[in-house]
């Protein structure tokens, strides 16, 4: 059975929030929601693979990995009321090629972030787990929340792993959380340059000219979810959704040649991309539902696929201009 939705009492001038991977490409749209709405922001990030220059600057920043035994200090200056956790490795590739490292990050930094949290009182930890990598190949889809976990990579297992041990450290501390389910997250200030981020990469590739391959044969279907919907459910999951696991997804299968499509149309690159399998721990077919979410946070996507994408490569296009 799920918690009562809690409301805190923050006072005048709102919570004060630590985001971990806030310079990150999903963190920092979050921060800038957090600030927009008069709340006091710290962004804990090592730049591994975020940028300054995503940084809100009303935020502060402390430059610092969340396996450091240095960030129970960063608790004990700002006191936090909530933390939102999205510093991670994400690579699913990486994650197979160098499980320790995986783990590292997402299983060790995250007992570090929930000591730190229990000792100084937090109230609440808003986690960014996966939808995309925890549910494996689901016989049925859209995924709900009730489907089984069945990871096919380091990552999706090291994220299901961060999952239960907030779920222990509510029944051993009490400590409140929201666990949120991301599909394909896509949007400005995503990294075109990485592993992950298909749209992105494929915006970046088309600009310059070059072919984009397609794994799979481009027929593999994903959930992709603008990063601005995916910041406001972060921000209603604030005061509700205590104790509760979400999906935050469209519950529509998008193939990667139809984002193609979309973007080779509206960049006008008229050349056939290169096929080829699937890689090793991709999966071939996965979407989620947002149903629960829109019940309980009141949260649904707003942004259409072909409007997201058209943003995110206007942002691309602007980038590479200056």
């Amino acid at each position: 059975m799920s918690q009562p939705t809690l409301t805190y009492e923050f006072g005048d001038t709102g919570m004060k929030i630590l985001v971990t991977g806030g310079a990150g490409f999903i963190g920092s749209h979050v921060v800038d929601n957090f600030l927009n709405l008069g709340h006091d922001v710290v962004v804990v990030d090592n730049l591994r693979t975020g940028f300054r220059r995503n940084i809100n600057p009303k935020a502060r920043f402390v430059e610092l990995d969340v396996r450091s035994l240095d960030l129970d200090a960063v608790f004990e200056e700002h006191k936090p009321d909530v933390v939102g956790h999205f510093a991670a490795q994400m690579d699913v590739r990486q994650s197979l090629e160098d499980p320790i490292f995986d783990a590292e990050n997402n299983v060790l930094g995250m007992i570090n972030l929930l000591e730190c949290c229990v000792r100084h009182q937090v109230k609440k930890i808003i986690y960014a787990s996966t939808g995309g990598a925890i549910y494996g190949e689901p016989d049925t889809l859209p995924a709900t929340e009730e489907y089984p976990t069945n990871p096919l990579s380091h990552y999706g297992l090291s994220k299901f792993v961060g999952e239960e041990y907030i779920r222990l450290y509510n029944r051993l501390y009490q400590l409140d959380y929201t666990i949120l389910r991301f599909p394909n997250v896509y949007g400005p200030r995503q990294n075109p340059h990485g592993e992950a981020g298909v749209c992105a990469i494929l915006i970046a590739l088309m600009l310059e000219g070059k072919t984009p391959t397609l794994f799979g044969q481009g027929e593999p279907l994903r959930d992709y979810v603008y990063v601005g919907d995916i910041a406001k459910a972060n921000v209603l999951a604030l005061e509700k959704g205590s104790g509760e696991i979400l999906n935050l997804g469209s519950g529509r299968g998008t193939s990667v040649r139809e984002l193609y499509d979309i973007l080779s149309k509206y960049l006008d690159f008229n050349v056939d991309p290169i096929l080829k399998p699937l890689r090793a721990g991709e999966v071939e077919r996965i979407f989620i539902t947002g149903t629960k979410a829109q019940q309980i946070l009141g949260w649904a996507p707003e942004v259409g696929i072909e409007e997201g994408l058209k943003r995110t490569a206007d942002f691309i296009k602007k980038e590479k201009a200056n």
